[in-house]
């Protein structure tokens, strides 16, 4: 008895003569589709009823097995009473799908387009356009906007986009440049940030004999990426249009990359010998998850979302030591202290602390370091004394099992929860100092170039911005040998607090500067660094040169708002509101901004004349009065914090005035 199912396009199922079968309501074809999107596994009744419903009904459980025995009587009409089910089968806490791959669209589609990467480039063809036809709208149409279809209908799409290009590069090689472009214009049209898009278009419309054509397709897509992005073209777009007005003599042989040929082989060799339910694959996607992290952009989140699922399809196996593997393996370098997904984060650490809490007492030191560093980095800029306490244990650890490379992934942590006062930046520079060192050594280029971040910052702060110069220099060498783009994101906000701080702009030049490195954040992927920075940099400028604190009303102030709006409200003459919004002012959150905020609270306090408000941001900022206020971040300064601290004693000390509403 054949059952196929299909979820690209709405999601459903055929009989053995093709006819479609009725699966009932919506709720119905989300049991489905949800067990679908487990490949095969257990799927336990629990999260079943988590995923169908944001408020379940009281017999939810009852509804769900209501649905599931309405699923199997339209799979399995035949079935004799009281015999157990073949397809949707009952296993331990819940259910599973139990179907051959090549019964699931989406499964047929991956191995196709992985076998067309290794076929000769007629047959591949072939493949691929039977692969492209299958798709009868957006993968799992009704529910791709469900937390747990979302990954699964974003990665499908993404994987149907490689296939169209894919394809394209067949139709090259068989000399088809014509029919290439016709299919590339209306692709790169729908997606104009796939920069592979536009090579593949200009690089058919060369061997058509359209030199001109070609050159105006590659300068099209650099002014866009310029205009919509703020980025230039990657290399390969960058060589296609160098090679073109060279009428380089490769341009007219079989084109391809080397190193993404080597890749589709090899995955498809992977894809081919592991199973797909194998354990093997979860470790495997961990590592591959860690890369894709560093590539920033749209990587950077695609990492995070996936790496949630990653983590809970672990969890689903039961079995802890690969569960701790898993969250263990992402070990990316952390350079900025707020988080840029507070419940992602929230949902690793306690993933996290069941596995450290599950693994043996004894034995597993090395995975309990990974575990207590993941806890660490994750519950950065909390007031929790979890975070340093984890910190401090990973570390230990690390530095009894004599592990290079786990004191590296703990040094980091430590880093993050060194943020426990205000004028720690001579810690943290010891911590980048160690960074470096121990990754020159063991050759862990993603920890020399934190340790140069760190350092940048910490020396930042110090006012010693000779030293943070060479830090600088080095990150961003390191970054172009291994292509880690999202440190430019960094270097380049340095060099805007740089011509600030040390008076090589005017406030004019300084501003635009400042605007200038606002661009980088764009599609940077990194929220809690872009979200409300670029005009906190230029207020603390204003301030600074006693400049209108004159901003548009609606400005994104994002999580710097509380410690903002005081002085916004002074600069409109509403010393009312102003005060009551310095009350409510809460202490800045232990991270890189920390005396930044203190020095806003300051400002504003000095004032209006709050003498007790004085008196806690005098407290907090003495440790750091050999600091430039902000400048351990990196990206903007409001200068020495004894500044700071001199208008606060000199306040304090006086006559208290009569403070008038």
């Amino acid at each position: 008895m054949g059952r196929d199912f299909g979820v690209l396009g709405p999601v459903t199922a055929w009989d053995a003569d093709g006819d479609a079968i009725d699966l009932k309501g919506p709720r119905h074809r989300s049991v489905l589709a949800r067990l679908i999107v487990a490949r095969g596994r257990l799927v336990p009744v629990s999260r079943l009823v988590d995923d169908l419903w944001t408020d379940p009904p009281a017999d939810a459980v009852g509804a769900v097995r209501t649905f599931v025995a309405a699923l199997r009587r339209a799979l399995e009409p035949d079935r004799p009473p009281r015999t157990p089910a073949r397809l949707l089968v009952t296993e331990g806490p819940g259910y599973a799908l139990r179907t051959a791959p090549d019964t699931v669209d989406a499964w047929w589609f991956e191995h196709a387009v992985s076998d067309a990467a290794t076929l000769p480039a007629k047959e591949a063809g072939v493949r691929l356009d039977e692969a492209l036809g299958r798709w009868r709208g957006p993968a799992y149409a009704e529910f791709a906007e469900q937390p747990w279809a979302r990954a699964e209908s974003r990665r499908l799409t993404e994987l149907r986009l490689h296939a169209v290009e894919l394809r394209a590069e067949t139709l090259l090689d068989l000399g088809l440049a014509d029919r290439a472009a016709t299919d590339l214009r209306a692709h790169a049209a729908e997606h104009p940030w796939r920069e592979n898009a536009w090579r593949l278009l200009a690089l058919a419309l060369y061997r058509t004999g359209r030199q001109a054509d070609a050159l105006d397709v590659l300068r099209s897509a650099r002014a866009l990426l310029a205009a919509d992005l703020g980025i230039d073209p990657g290399p390969d777009l960058r060589a296609l249009e160098t090679d073109i007005l060279r009428q380089a003599d490769r341009l007219d042989r079989t084109p391809g990359n080397p190193a993404g040929r080597v890749w589709e082989q090899v995955a498809a060799a992977y894809d081919r010998a592991v199973a797909p339910d194998a354990r093997a694959r979860l470790e495997s996607t961990a590592g591959l998850l860690r890369n894709l992290a560093l590539t920033g952009g749209s990587g950077l989140p695609a990492a995070r979302e996936h790496r949630v699922a990653a983590v809970a399809a672990a969890e689903e196996l039961g079995d802890v030591e690969l569960t701790a593997r898993v969250i263990g393996a992402y070990d990316v370098p952390a350079i900025w202290t707020r988080l840029d997904d507070p419940e992602q984060a929230a949902q690793i650490v306690a993933a996290a602390e069941r596995t450290l809490a599950a693994l043996p007492p004894e034995g597993h030191e090395a995975a309990k370091a990974r575990l207590l560093a993941t806890i660490a980095l994750e519950s950065r800029g909390t007031p929790l004394a979890r975070g340093p306490q984890a910190a401090r244990q990973a570390e230990e650890i690390a530095r009894r099992l004599d592990d290079r490379a786990l004191l590296a992934f703990t040094l980091n942590a430590s880093f993050m929860q060194s943020f426990d006062r205000t004028g720690l930046a001579p810690r943290r520079d010891a911590i980048g100092a160690e960074l470096i060192a121990l990754a020159t050594r063991h050759d862990l280029s993603a920890y020399e170039i934190l340790g140069h971040l760190v350092r940048l910052q910490a020396r930042s702060a110090l006012g010693d911005f000779i030293t943070a110069d060479h830090h600088a220099t080095a990150a961003d060498a390191l970054a172009a040998r291994h292509e880690r783009p999202l440190v430019g994101v960094f270097t380049g906000w340095y060099a805007a607090l740089r011509r600030d701080a040390t008076g090589q702009a005017s406030p004019a030049e300084a501003e635009a500067a400042y605007r200038d490195a606002a661009t980088l954040l764009d599609g940077s992927g990194m929220p809690g660094l872009a979200q409300g920075l670029p005009p906190l940099a230029l207020l603390c400028l204003r301030l600074r040169h006693a400049l209108p604190l004159s901003f548009a009303p609606d400005t994104d102030w994002g999580p710097y708002a509380p410690w903002t709006h005081p002085l916004l409200l002074l600069g409109q003459g509403h010393r009312a509101e102003a005060r009551d919004a310095l009350r409510a002012t809460p202490e800045p959150p232990r991270d890189l901004l920390q005396e930044a905020l203190w020095c806003l609270t300051a400002r504003a306090a000095l004032t209006l004349g709050d003498r007790q408000t004085m008196a806690r941001a005098r407290a907090a900022l003495t440790p750091a009065a050999n600091e430039l206020a902000g400048a351990g971040s990196g990206l903007l300064t409001l200068g020495p914090v004894s500044t700071h601290l001199n208008d606060l004693d000199t306040a304090l000390r006086g006559t208290p005035r009569p403070s008038h509403r």
